[in-house]
């Protein structure tokens, strides 16, 4: 039986946020906002889209890149950082700008 209550703690963080939905992929779970992927849940741990603007604040607090697999690097998708996810405002203002790095 899979354990989704990280999940249900990822999106209860995200009400805020509005209209995120989640959907069942490679083992874990893909955010979407109206039709925007922005996020990957896996493993109990949440990752957001990065470009060459946002990632810095990542690598600055020593998260990695998402790595679903043994030898598989999904370097656009960086784990956040925990007191980032403990704050609903600051994760709002960190999953507004991978919706906006994913929409262009």
């Amino acid at each position: 039986m899979r354990d989704d209550s990280f999940l249900n703690f990822v999106l209860e963080q995200l009400e805020t946020f509005g209209d995120v939905r989640a959907r069942a992929m490679f083992g874990g779970h893909g955010l979407y906002q109206r039709e925007v992927f922005f996020g990957i849940v896996h493993k109990r741990r949440l990752y957001f889209k990065t470009n060459s603007v946002t990632r810095p604040r990542y690598t600055a607090r020593g998260m990695d890149a998402f790595r679903p697999k043994r030898g598989m690097i999904l370097k656009a998708y960086f784990e956040v950082p925990q007191e980032v996810l403990e704050s609903p405002r600051d994760l709002s203002v960190w999953a507004s700008e991978a919706v906006r790095v994913e929409s262009g």
